[in-house]
Order: structure tokens, then C-alpha cells, then sequence
């Protein structure tokens, strides 16, 4: 990692927060312990519809490239240009842009998709205040519990860009590493784009977590960290085609009326 500290751009100015508005209290129940045993089993309906509900609404969207990033950054932002340009140069090799559905550089990668005719595919979480999702979405689905939204965003996806962000982002981006590093999924690229951004999170994790021995060098190695789009879709496609042997497909797959395609 680089000696030099290099000044990060400014802060984001306070955005309001987003996703649809849930009853919280039944989400804390939820997480509270053991209920009564019919209230236990209707929330498994109610788990299993949502699962059922995300695999049907996003079986036709084609391989995916997940973007994960901070509804914070506003348009007029350097990171905001930067995770559009990503979304551009993933949606140009012919991938699905997948985000959380919400504005910052969630809308910024959607936006980069739909600039240059790709498909924009947003997975929302319904969170406390009211907001509606970003306009460059093609299709969109949203949840009531992020285990299933986490599901989602990785199912469907052959690699992954972390753009910057706060807590939820850090917490999709390790959620990734450690599916990974268990072998849960297999090693598709984990990408970091932002180096002023995470270089320090790469150096604790460098000095820290691997010196201590908490992870393995090569856990670390699976993390490549860029500031290049062009760099980006590279690796994707690389690593899509000849790992995964992805191909190009002259026509979409077919729609079962009976299983409500």
C-alpha cells in the first residue's frame, strides 16, 4: 500500500434517508426472542413468500454484477461520476447492473447502466422513512428483511464492486468476503473502487487482520482495489467468461405462464 495520504473528497452533504416505511415494531419482535408458536410460523410463510416472490421477479434479468455503494452522495459529487462510469463499463460487457435500488451511488451505477442501453436491476430494503427508488430501474423488487434483500443481491450476481459507503455497505462487502473465503460462493471478483477511500480499510486489514492471523493472505488477495472503471469491467468480464463460461445469448429464455412469469 501507498505511503502517501491523499486528500479524500469532501463529505456528502446530509441526504435524507430512503426506503419505504415498515411497522418497525414488527421487525423488533422479530429479533426479540422466541413468539408463540403460530406467530413463529406465519412469519416463515411470510419469509418464504418474500424468497419465492425475489427468485420469480429476477429469474429473466441475465447475469448480474452486483454495485454496492452510499445512498449519501449526491449528484454532484466525484463519487457519484465515478460509480456511473462503473455501472457504463459493466452494462457495455453485456452484464445486468444489480444495486439497492435507492439514490447516491446506487442511482449513479443504475444511471450508468441505462446511458448506455444496459439492463438496471434495484433490490430495495424498506427502512423507517418513506422514499421512492431511483428512476433507472428496469426492474425492482423490495423486502422487509435484509437476510432475504442479502440473498438477492448474491444469487443472481457473478462479481461484485463495493463503491464507497458506510456501514451498510462495509457489511455487504464482508458479507461477500467471508461467503467467499468459506467457500459458500465460489471466487467470483470482489472489487473496491475508490482507492483514496478504502487504501486505509486494505492497510488495517493488511497490518492488523493477516498479521494477527485472523484471515489468510490470500483472503486479502480476493479483494482487488482500483480506480479505473476500464479496470472494473475488465476483471469482470475476464473472470465472467473464462471461469464461469459465460456466454452471449442471442434470445432471452422463455416465460412459463403457470409459474406467473
Amino acid at each position: 500500500m501507498s505511503d502517501d495520504v491523499r486528500p479524500l473528497p469532501a463529505p456528502p452533504a446530509r441526504a435524507p434517508e430512503w426506503g419505504k416505511a415498515p411497522d418497525g415494531a414488527d421487525e423488533r419482535r422479530f429479533l426479540e426472542g422466541p413468539a408463540d408458536r403460530g406467530s413463529e410460523f406465519l412469519r416463515v410463510l411470510r419469509i418464504g413468500g418474500e424468497f419465492i416472490r425475489g427468485f420469480r421477479k429476477l429469474h429473466f434479468v441475465g447475469p448480474c454484477v452486483t454495485i454496492f455503494g452510499s445512498a449519501r452522495f449526491t449528484e454532484d459529487h466525484p463519487y457519484y461520476d465515478l460509480a456511473r462510469r462503473v455501472g457504463q463499463a459493466v452494462a457495455r460487457e453485456g452484464f445486468t447492473v444489480m444495486t439497492g435500488g435507492g439514490p447516491g451511488l446506487m442511482e449513479a451505477a443504475n444511471r450508468g447502466a441505462r446511458d448506455v442501453g444496459g439492463y438496471s436491476v434495484g433490490c430495495n430494503i424498506e427502512l423507517p422513512h418513506e422514499q421512492k427508488p431511483n428512476p433507472y430501474l428496469d426492474t425492482f423488487v423490495e423486502f422487509r428483511y435484509f437476510f432475504v434483500r442479502k440473498v438477492m443481491l448474491a444469487k443472481y450476481s457473478y462479481a461484485f464492486i463495493a463503491m464507497p459507503g458506510g456501514f451498510g455497505t462495509l457489511d455487504e462487502l464482508f458479507e461477500i468476503a467471508t461467503l467467499i473465503q468459506t467457500r459458500k460462493i465460489r471466487d467470483y471478483p470482489c472489487i473496491l473502487v475508490g482507492v483514496d477511500f478504502y487504501e486505509p480499510l486494505m492497510d488495517f486489514m493488511l497490518n492488523r487482520l493477516v498479521a494477527m492471523g485472523t484471515i489468510d493472505p490470500e483472503d486479502l488477495d480476493r479483494l482487488v482495489l482500483t480506480d479505473s472503471p476500464e479496470e472494473a469491467a475488465a476483471i469482470v468480464r475476464e473472470v465472467g467468461i473464462r471461469k464461469f463460461g459465460l456466454r452471449y445469448r442471442k434470445a432471452a429464455p422463455r416465460r412459463r405462464r403457470f409459474l406467473f412469469e
